[in-house]
């Protein structure tokens, strides 16, 4: 084949470097070369950039369903004396249930369960005292050290009260000083209380206590749940089983989860503070 002049080579490699040939001055390599340095360090920055953190990341939330469902079946166990350091008490107890026969163990298993999801999508470590509502216990005092071992941020143990039937409200017991190991921490117990008040009394409607306590706070020194704890600990009585308007609304599904995003709620609040 007769060689081409020169000039001509020329203007053909100008041709093929214009439509994307595939030598070093190619499409691929155009295309990176018209990328600026600040483009691709935005490029890297976008892929590196950690997921945005949850409100409560970092913090672990202990919860403590009252009583267990199978408690009943072994009395033995559940009335064996423990000590509490201001007392000897029964290791646990029954609980007490709705006229209709839902149970306070059935209804603070569900509530702590709906108040765990909330609060892990919510970014927090949860553990829970009883992994079923088939079981016997644990001891009051085992509840307590189980927030201990988990250094908590903060526990609540979730319960239903079994008063008269005229009597309704909620209430939050808040531990006292009794020279133990619960003394340090009954300062910021009693933060947790008030946010949980507040938050509970927002989100459930329901009114104070009208039978214990003043304002929805009872201060006790009688539980081994509270006595015990090295950690924030405080219990919700979330209201009156036996008293019918209260029974009614414990029972229906979309209240207790109304009372697990309130306690969420109070949770994040002392926790955020």
């Amino acid at each position: 084949m007769r060689a081409l002049p020169a000039s001509l080579l020329a203007v053909c490699g100008l041709i093929a470097s214009a439509c994307g040939g595939t030598g070093t001055g190619g499409a691929a390599a155009g295309q990176a070369a018209s990328e600026s340095p600040a483009l691709q360090q935005q490029q890297g920055s976008a892929k590196e950039a950690p997921p945005e953190a949850e409100p409560l990341d970092g913090k672990v939330v202990v919860i403590d369903p009252g009583h267990n469902g199978g408690n009943a079946r072994n009395p033995a166990a559940i009335n064996r004396q423990v000590d509490v350091l201001t007392k000897k008490k029964a290791c646990d107890t029954t609980g007490t249930v709705t006229p209709s026969g839902y149970t306070e163990a059935a209804f603070t298993w569900d509530v702590s369960n709906r108040l765990a999801k909330i609060l892990k999508g919510r970014g927090a470590t949860v553990k829970l005292t009883r992994n079923s509502n088939d079981g016997v216990g644990p001891c009051i005092t085992e509840r307590a050290a189980i927030g201990n071992r988990a250094k908590a941020d903060a526990a609540i143990s979730v319960h239903a009260d079994g008063a008269p039937a005229s009597a309704r409200g909620f209430h939050v017991i808040i531990p006292k000083k009794i020279n133990g190991p619960v003394d340090k921490v009954v300062g910021k117990s009693d933060k947790l209380g008030l946010a949980v008040r507040a938050a509970f009394a927002k989100g459930t409607g329901l009114p104070y206590s009208t039978y214990v306590g003043s304002q929805a706070l009872s201060y006790r020194n009688d539980l081994g749940g509270l006595n015990l704890s090295t950690v924030p600990k405080v219990f919700i009585e979330c209201g009156n089983m036996k008293n019918p308007a209260e029974a009614a609304k414990f029972q229906d599904p979309k209240f207790r989860q109304r009372i697990a995003l309130a306690l969420a709620n109070g949770l994040q609040h002392y926790l955020q503070a």
